[in-house]
């Protein structure tokens, strides 16, 4: 496993501006999430929520690469999706909280955030649930050609869902811009991967002539450079590729999964936490490369820090919908 201190140079043509907006988004979802900890633990938010502690440099490098009018799909962990690609925390609190305030007005909850204006089509709660709704997103928009492209989040546990393979399949016949993210967390809920999926992960786009790569899904800037590779491809007329991002939880399947010792043990927990924490790791090469020192990145922290804090305060003061209003907007 890679450590603090072998962490690779900054790459030439990743600006500081944009870097630093990097380490500004992957602090916020940190924060964030640890805040929805805690108002799950207060009872405060109704229902369970799954945390993305651990994952942020996925997230943010491929929302790095993308236009404000792109596309993304989430997952039932899409949180970080969420904040990644332009979400307010304020509404997204207020969502969880059940308020009229939030993106669905208090009706879609953790798993159901949803936000158009910055290119969210919505999280999922069905495993591969989005699949479809982002390929279609990007058929829309080869045909409309607006050249946008739509990135699908998922989990490697969505590999065992057909679905994926018959959008997949479509996708790379119609050259669509779609680019297919699996988080491979290392856990489908409480079972090793391994035990759930035979063979080569990259053979599932292979197989399809998708172009497909892993990488190292704790370094943000590895996961950019990668993704915005992919973005410029689909953006080309090129099509679609499929991008595996080995990446690990830090806290449980939900936010009441607390005893996770029966599947996986506290010395691994421990391990990834101090070796391959995405924000250390981060942290390590700004510092070192001189793209900021420790005071500004102190700065960058406190204020996100009060920005959560701020937005906790809005969620909980917010109304509830009105009684009335039960029925709207509720497809299904």
């Amino acid at each position: 496993m890679s450590t603090l201190a072998n962490a690779s140079p900054v790459k030439s043509d990743i600006s500081k501006e944009k870097l630093l907006n990097m380490y500004r988004r992957m602090t916020m979802i940190r924060l964030f999430e640890e805040q929805v900890n805690e108002l799950y633990t207060r009872a405060l938010m109704p229902g369970l929520a799954h945390l993305y502690i651990g994952e942020e440099a996925v997230a943010v490098g491929i929302c790095e690469a993308l236009r404000n009018d792109d596309y993304i799909t989430s997952t039932h962990r899409g949180h970080g999706h969420c904040v990644a690609k332009g979400a307010s925390p304020d509404r997204m609190f207020a969502e969880l909280l059940g308020k009229e305030a939030g993106y669905c007005k208090g009706k879609g909850g953790s798993m159901h955030i949803a936000d158009p204006a910055t290119g969210n089509l919505g999280a999922n709660a069905i495993v591969a649930g989005s699949a479809g709704i982002a390929t279609g997103a990007a058929f829309s928009a080869k045909h409309a050609g607006t050249g946008q492209v739509a990135v699908c989040f998922f989990g490697e546990g969505a590999l065992g869902q057909g679905v994926v393979y018959e959008v997949m399949n479509l996708a790379a016949l119609w050259k669509l811009p779609v680019i297919y993210v699996c988080e491979n967390n290392l856990y489908t809920e409480y079972t090793h991967y391994s035990e759930t999926l035979a063979g080569d992960l990259l053979t599932r786009g292979t197989a399809f002539g998708v172009p497909s790569e892993a990488v190292d899904g704790q370094d943000v800037r590895a996961v950019y450079e990668v993704a915005s590779r992919m973005v410029q491809r689909a953006r080309s007329g090129q099509g679609p590729s499929f991008l595996v991002c080995n990446t690990y939880r830090y806290t449980g399947h939900h936010v009441g999964d607390i005893n996770r010792e029966y599947y996986r043990s506290k010395q691994e927990e421990s391990l990834w936490k101090t070796d391959r924490d995405p924000l250390k790791l981060f942290t390590t090469v700004l510092l070192e490369q001189g793209v900021a020192d420790a005071s500004a990145l102190a700065a960058i922290q406190k204020e996100v820090a009060d920005q959560m804090k701020s937005a906790v305060e809005f969620a909980i003061a917010s109304p509830y919908p009105d009684v009335d209003k039960v029925q709207q907007d509720v497809y299904a």
